[in-house]
C-alpha cells in the first residue's frame, strides 16, 4: 500500500505496541498530528511544555519496561526538549523522540523555527537520525526502537522534515526483526570471566554486592535477590538501583555514596571482594577515586556497556554482558559448586559482626519535633500510609535524598527520579508518565517549593486527563540542597537560595481544578496524608511547611572519601 510519511510514523508506532505519545504540536509536525487524529491505536497526551513531554515519556518507560515516546516540533520545540533528553540519556532510559524539521530544501537556510537538531542532540542521545527520504522512514523508525531498548538503553531521536511527512511511498509491514551489522551489543558474558568471578566471591571473607540502575533496566531484580541470598553477603543499591533488592531485608545495608548510610559506605570501603552490577562508580557513589583505591580489594564489574568498565575505577574481573544473563550464569555456577568451595555464611560471620557495629550508629536517626514538621517524618508517614507500595517520583534536592533514605523501596521500578543529570522540575511530569503507564497504581510525587515551580503548568495536563497523583511539597522556603552546601562550605552565606514571594500553593492548586492542603503542625501530617490518599479521584497538593534548618545526613563532601562522612551538624 502507499502511505504518507506521517501515516508511516503512526503505523510504525502502532507496530511497536505504543499506547501513549506525549507531545506538543507545531507547524513542522502538523501532518503527523493529522494522522494521529485519524487513528485509534494509541492515545496522545497534550502537555503544556515540551520538556514535560520528554520527562513524562521518560517516567513512562522507567515504570513500565516499555519504550517511552514523545513528539515535538522543530526549533524551540526541540530545544525545549533537550533537558528531558539529556536526563534520560544520563540514566540510560529507552525512549524515542520524534521531532519535526523544516522542509529538506530549507535545511541550512535559517528557515523559520529551524535548528540543527542532529547536532544539538548528538551529545545527549544514544543515536539520532535525520530522515531525508520517505522511503527510509519506516526502516529508521524500527531501528530507533531497536537501538533505544537493546544493549545499554538510551534515548534515540528521529528528526523528520515536514516535506517527508507529506510525501508518499509504498509501505510494507516488517518482515523480520531488525538486524544492524554495525550494532550488535554483547548479551552473554564471557564464561571464563564469570567462572573467575564466582571463585573469587566464594573465597571472599568480606564480600560486598553493589548494584545500580542496570539491574532494574535489565529486569534482573529476581536474579540479584537470588545471588545475594546464595552468597549471604551484604547488598547496597545506588540511588538509581533502589528497589532492586528489598530495603526491608536484613542483608540490605542502605544506599551508598554522598548521602548513603554509614554501614554501606564503610562496607564498600573495607570489603575484600566487591561485585559491582550495572553500576558505574560515579562520583556521588564512591567519592574521591584515590581515596577509594587506598584499601586493596578485588573488584568484579558486570555491565552491558564495555565503556563503563574501568572508566573511573580499575577493576580486576570485567564481565561485559546483559546483567540478567550474566547473573543467571553466576547463580548456576554457585549452585553447582562443591559445598566446601568457599567460606559460606559462617565464614563471613566476622564480616557481618563488623557491619552490625557500623549499623548500630543509626546514621539516619533524626531529632523529632512537636513544633516543626521534619521532612524525614513526612516521608516515613508516606511509607506507612501507602504500605511501601506506592510509585514515588521526586524532583532534585534535599527532598529527593530524604525520599531515597526514608521510603523503603522493596520492588523495582517504583522509585522514579533523575539520578545522573539531577534535573529539577521532573517530579510532576514523572508522576504523569507513571500514572499513564500504571493507571490503577498509587502515585506520590515528593517535591520542593523550588522544583515544583519549574513545571507547575502541568497541573493543567493532569486536569485534562484526569490524572490524580498526590503531590507532597516539603516546603522549607529555601533551595534546600544549595542552602545546605552554603552552610557547610560557604560560611553560611546564603546567596540567592532563599525562596521569597512564594505563591499560595493551595490556591494555585485549586485554580487548576485540584485540591490543595496546607499543613504546618507535625500532629496534622498523618491525618492530611490519609485524607489525601483517600481521595482517589483527585490530584491533591499537600504543602508541608517544614523545618528550614534541617540538613541531609550523612554527607560526604565533594572531593572527600567514602569513609570521611559527616554524620550530623556536630561533625561540622
Amino acid at each position: 500500500m502507499e502511505l504518507t510519511g506521517a501515516e508511516i510514523v503512526v503505523r510504525c508506532l502502532a507496530e511497536e505496541g505504543v499506547d501513549h505519545v506525549f507531545g506538543y504540536p507545531g507547524g513542522a509536525v502538523l501532518y503527523i498530528y493529522d494522522a494521529i487524529f485519524k487513528q485509534k491505536n494509541f492515545k496522545h497526551i497534550l502537555v503544556r511544555h515540551e520538556q514535560a513531554a520528554v520527562h513524562a515519556a521518560d517516567a513512562y518507560s522507567r515504570s513500565s519496561e516499555r519504550v517511552g515516546v514523545c513528539l515535538v516540533t522543530s526549533g524551540p520545540g526541540v530545544t525545549n526538549a533537550v533537558t528531558g533528553i539529556a536526563t534520560a540519556y544520563m540514566d540510560s532510559i529507552p525512549m524515542v523522540i520524534i521531532s519535526g524539521q523544516v522542509p529538506t530544501h530549507a535545511i541550512g537556510e535559517d528557515a523559520f523555527q529551524e535548528c540543527d537538531t542532529v547536532g544539538i542532540t548528538r551529545p545527549c542521545v544514544k543515536h539520532n537520525f535525520l530522515v531525508r527520504n520517505v522511503k527510509e522512514l519506516a526502516d529508521v523508525m524500527r531501528k530507533a526502537f531497536f537501538i533505544a531498548k537493546s544493549g545499554r538503553p538510551g534515548p534515540v531521536l528521529v528528526d523528520i522534515p515536514k516535506d517527508i511527512t507529506v510525501a508518499r511511498t509504498k509501505y510494507a509491514p516488517p518482515a523480520s526483526d531488525v538486524v544492524m551489522r554495525s550494532y550488535a551489543p554483547v548479551v552473554k558474558g564471557h564464561q571464563g570471566q564469570i567462572k573467575k568471578a564466582v571463585q573469587m566471591l566464594l573465597q571472599a571473607e568480606r564480600p560486598m554486592i553493589y548494584s545500580g540502575g542496570g539491574v532494574i533496566l535489565s529486569n534482573a531484580s529476581e536474579q540479584l535477590r537470588a545471588l545475594v541470598r546464595l552468597l549471604g553477603a551484604p547488598c547496597t543499591n545506588t540511588l538509581m538501583g533502589l528497589g532492586a533488592y528489598p530495603s526491608t531485608d536484613q542483608q540490605f545495608v542502605g544506599m551508598p555514596g554522598m548521602h548513603g548510610t554509614y554501614e554501606a559506605n564503610m562496607a564498600m570501603q573495607h570489603c575484600d571482594v566487591l561485585l559491582a552490577i550495572g553500576a558505574r562508580f560515579d562520583d556521588r557513589v564512591i567519592g574521591n577515586p584515590k581515596h577509594f583505591a587506598q584499601h586493596p580489594r578485588k573488584i568484579i564489574h558486570i555491565d552491558v556497556d564495555p565503556s563503563s568498565i574501568s572508566k573511573r575505577v580499575k577493576v580486576d574481573v570485567p564481565i561485559v554482558g546483559n546483567v540478567k544473563d550474566v547473573l543467571n550464569e553466576m547463580i548456576a555456577q554457585i549452585e553447582a559448586a562443591p559445598k566446601d568451595a568457599g567460606f559460606g555464611a559462617e565464614g563471613i560471620k566476622k564480616w557481618w559482626d563488623q557491619i552490625e557495629v557500623w549499623r548500630s550508629r543509626q546514621c539516619l536517626k533524626y531529632a523529632p519535633s512537636d513544633e516543626l514538621i521534619k521532612p524525614q517524618f513526612v516521608v516515613e508517614k508516606l511509607w506507612e500510609i501507602t504500605e511501601g507500595q506506592a510509585f514515588v517520583t521526586s524532583d532534585v534536592g534535599q527532598h529527593q535524598m530524604w525520599a531515597a533514605q526514608y521510603y523503603g523501596f522493596d520492588e523495582p521500578r517504583r522509585w522514579i527520579n533523575s539520578g545522573g543529570l539531577g534535573t529539577m522540575g521532573v517530579g510532576l511530569p514523572y508522576a504523569m508518565g507513571v500514572q499513564m503507564a500504571n493507571p490503577d497504581a498509587t502515585v506520590a510525587c515528593i517535591t520542593g517549593e523550588g522544583s515544583i515551580q519549574m513545571n507547575i503548568q502541568e497541573f493543567s495536563t493532569c486536569r485534562q486527563y484526569g490524572l490524580t497523583p498526590k503531590i507532597l511539597c516539603l516546603n522549607n522556603r529555601y533551595l534546600g540542597m544549595v542552602r545546605q552546601w552554603q552552610q557547610i562550605d560557604y560560611g553560611s552565606r546564603y546567596s540567592e537560595s532563599y525562596m521569597d514571594a512564594l505563591p499560595d500553593f493551595v490556591a494555585l492548586a485549586e485554580a487548576y481544578g485540584h485540591v490543595g492542603m496546607r499543613i504546618d503542625k507535625p500532629a496534622d501530617v498523618e491525618g492530611a496524608l490519609r485524607e489525601a490518599f483517600a481521595r482517589k479521584d483527585r490530584l491533591v497538593f499537600l504543602d508541608f511547611i517544614t523545618d528550614q534548618s534541617e540538613n541531609v545526613w550523612p554527607m560526604v563532601k565533594a572531593g572527600k572519601g567514602l569513609t570521611e562522612m559527616l554524620l550530623g551538624s556536630e561533625d561540622l
